[in-house]
């Protein structure tokens, strides 16, 4: 897997990702301790709006991000969103009000959601060889699984010694040298597509994504994800310090579980995935997740809640959200051309995270109204109608031939020829050439 990392451009570009997502993380650490002196006792509440800032700005500002990516050298929109994320980040620790961080908060994220889409569909153009691709895909996994481990534990050693106002300077130096790492190596602009009205152009990649079978099944797969990943995400810290009483550091072990697992998956799929298709991988994926809630909820009715089981099945639940999100960029990038990339990853990144949108609150609203049964029991079924959505929508072994329409496509689209807006199209034999996969 990390042969891949002797190919200069895609390492210059995993080391800008990683040292935002080090920023990043520092930030998160940062904002919560903002909270707590600007609003006290309400800091709960505070951070609950910014979450909620943050997946409106992924979800509205990502599919316009998107429409225009072909429009400006891929190079200096990265560089520059990554100044402006810098530039928040400096300005954070000067504010007084809240409201000011929600709208710092809404600049910061507002940027992310056009320097995340955009960056994650130029891997594919560097690394247009699939295996090459699975790899690095693998890799970015692993960062983001490592960055939740490195980055609290960072930010706990700078505690010991300053302020937390320091983290926020970390963050915007992560972001700074994001900026000089990909000011470093040329990325490829492809040519963009014939001129397009502006309602045309944003919801070109949400029209791509629901004109695609495999991509309407990612869509089931996403919310399988988001309604398992919450129940990780916003009710751990209420289990282990409140339910089991344990320490903070006891918190800690249990999301390394989660990322442990997320880990063991991210190396074993880039094998994995040269013997298997991506459709069952990420189907178990999905039903792993639905498995290890059921899990959790069967032995704690049983037996009582154990520290030892949750650290199991969230160690399950990390394995399957792993092997669901890693193959999803192959679907994305076999599903559009070049210049159509940008939009259909922002589609994907604002779909998706309108599914966290619902379940984040979900999630803690059913722990705090119902307790820790009824929530695990609602967000398995939640999960599990993601799959049973997949299975119905995303055809098994992406059939050579299907009949098809592209009257919800532009008319000059690239996926038309010769003006028909009505036909099959008679694949060769391994049918997930780019040109004809978005069809399947």
């Amino acid at each position: 897997m990390f042969s891949i990392l002797s190919d200069r451009r895609f390492r210059h570009l995993f080391g800008a990702q990683i040292v935002a997502l080090l920023g990043t993380g520092l930030a998160s650490v940062a904002l919560g301790l903002l909270a707590y002196d600007l609003a006290g006792d309400q800091a709960g509440m505070v951070l609950g709006a910014v979450f909620t800032i943050k997946m409106v700005a992924y979800v509205t500002i990502a599919p316009v991000a998107g429409a225009f990516a072909d429009r400006i050298n891929r190079r200096r929109l990265l560089v520059a969103l990554d100044l402006i994320r810098a530039g928040v980040a400096v300005a954070l620790p000067f504010v007084s009000e809240i409201w000011q961080v929600y709208v710092l908060i809404f600049l910061l994220q507002a940027a992310s959601a056009g320097f995340t889409p955009t960056f994650q569909a130029t891997i594919p153009d560097i690394l247009p060889e699939e295996d090459r691709y699975t790899r690095g895909l693998a890799l970015s996994r692993l960062a983001y699984d490592l960055e939740n481990i490195i980055s609290p534990t960072l930010a706990a050693l700078v505690l010991m010694v300053l302020s937390y106002n320091t983290l926020f300077f970390g963050t915007m130096a992560g972001f700074l040298a994001s900026a000089v790492l990909i000011v470093s190596v040329m990325i490829p602009s492809p040519k963009p597509t014939a001129p397009r009205g502006v309602y045309e152009r944003t919801t070109l990649g949400a029209r791509i994504f629901f004109a695609t079978p495999r991509l309407r099944g990612l869509m089931g797969l996403n919310l399988a994800v988001s309604a398992a990943g919450a129940m990780v995400l916003v009710n751990s810290v209420v289990l282990v310090r409140a339910d089991l009483a344990l320490s903070e550091t006891a918190l800690a072990w249990t999301m390394f579980a989660f990322g442990f697992g997320s880990m063991v998956a991210a190396f074993l799929l880039p094998r994995l995935l040269e013997r298997v298709a991506d459709r069952p991988v990420m189907l178990t994926g999905a039903g792993a997740m639905v498995a290890a809630l059921l899990l959790l909820s069967v032995t704690t009715a049983l037996n009582g809640l154990s520290w030892a089981m949750l650290l199991i099945t969230w160690a399950i639940m990390g394995l399957g959200y792993s092997a669901v999100l890693t193959p999803s960029g192959r679907l994305l990038r076999r599903s559009a051309h070049a210049e159509d990339r940008p939009a259909v990853f922002a589609a994907q990144f604002a779909l998706s995270h309108a599914c966290w949108l619902i379940t984040y609150p979900l999630a803690g609203w059913l722990m705090a109204r119902f307790g820790l049964q009824p929530a695990l029991l609602v967000l398995a079924a939640l999960a599990a109608l993601g799959m049973v959505v997949a299975l119905r929508l995303w055809p098994v072994g992406d059939p050579v031939e299907v009949e098809h329409t592209h009257d919800n496509l532009p008319a000059d689209h690239p996926h038309l020829q010769g003006g028909g807006h009505r036909h099959s199209h008679a694949l060769v034999i391994d049918g997930d050439h780019p040109r004809w996969a978005t069809h399947f």
